[in-house]
């Protein structure tokens, strides 16, 4: 491929993850100048969890036509990756030694990424509104799946108890289920959806997504990288590199191809979700490691995925974002 090619086409990678990116490094730079305070973070981060995400999803949701799509297999694809990655996350971590008590943290690193704020964002990034819609099922699917796995690998790993008549409740009531799951709802149902649905929901993500990414970047903690030993480079590594490779391999035996192919890469190459750590805190696992490795894949998620998704361009295997 000549030279030029090859830059024009990381350019193109560029123009995914950079608006993306450029957000969480902003409110990163606002957390440290004192004009976005914890409070602040808080409120607008409660408010786009219960309200803006649920209302966005909803929007894409309706308006999918479930009975075209042909290219359902790349949901098959995210689910299995994600039990591979696990699976073979927690050999790895048993056969390096791990302690038990890091071992969860490890595995739940690997396989958990934030595809509900940073993975849409890319996905939108890359593919505008279609990005959006085909992202809206895996983000159900793979948030409730995320969920079980984190309490059964923390749960084993650190005996924190939890029944399952808990977890499938608290996945019941998750906002951004239900807001999927009533899209879905709607476009099952034979219903005309509401002509303010469309335009509703390319406002609510061009607003509430770059807020997020502020607040995710406003939310980090440089300081506490200070102590990042090696299990948290690991886990980043396993987070940012082989997961996401183990999903693209499994993606194209299942021929996945396109704008599913990259989509499906942008949401499971995100960094570590946020989730994770409070579930290790209230787990009583380390949290500092938890934090760490958010911090950590946060940061270098920003070269991975630009990297990652260049190459899926070199090979035409994603569609070419537009």
């Amino acid at each position: 491929m000549p030279a030029t090619d090859a830059l024009v086409l990381l350019g193109t990678a560029l123009g995914v993850s950079a608006p993306t990116f450029g957000w969480v490094v902003a409110g990163l730079l606002l957390r440290r100048l004192g004009w976005l305070t914890e409070a602040l973070i808080s409120r607008v981060s409660l408010l786009a969890f219960r309200f803006g995400l649920p209302v966005m999803l909803f929007a894409s949701a309706a308006r999918v036509d479930y009975s075209a799509m042909g290219d359902a297999v790349y949901l098959l694809a995210g689910v299995l990756a994600t039990l591979l990655t696990l699976a073979v996350a927690w050999v790895y971590s048993h056969l390096r030694g791990h302690p038990r008590a890091l071992q969860g943290i490890f595995v739940q690193a690997s396989f958990r990424s934030n595809l509900a704020i940073i993975g849409i964002a890319l996905a939108v990034s890359a593919y505008g509104e279609q990005g959006l819609v085909l992202a809206a099922m895996p983000v159900a699917l793979l948030t409730a799946l995320y969920n079980v796995l984190a309490v059964w690998v923390l749960n084993t790993t650190l005996g924190i108890g939890a029944s399952v008549g808990a977890l499938l409740s608290g996945i019941a009531r998750n906002p951004l289920i239900i807001g999927i799951s009533a899209g879905v709802g709607l476009a099952l149902s034979g219903l005309p959806v509401p002509a303010f649905v469309q335009p509703l929901g390319e406002g609510l993500s061009t607003f509430f997504l770059p807020l997020m990414l502020l607040c995710i970047g406003g939310a980090m903690q440089l300081s506490k990288l200070r102590n990042t030993g090696l299990i948290a480079w690991e886990a980043t590594a396993w987070r940012l590199c082989v997961g996401p490779l183990l999903a693209v391999l499994l993606a194209l035996a299942l021929g996945v191809r396109d704008e599913p192919l990259g989509v499906l890469f942008l949401l499971i190459s995100s960094p570590v979700a946020a989730a994770s750590f409070v579930m290790v805190v209230a787990a009583k696992g380390d949290g500092v490691l938890a934090a760490n490795i958010v911090v950590l894949t946060t940061l270098l998620s920003i070269v991975t995925v630009t990297l990652g998704f260049f190459l899926l361009t070199v090979f035409a295997l994603v569609g070419h974002p537009g």
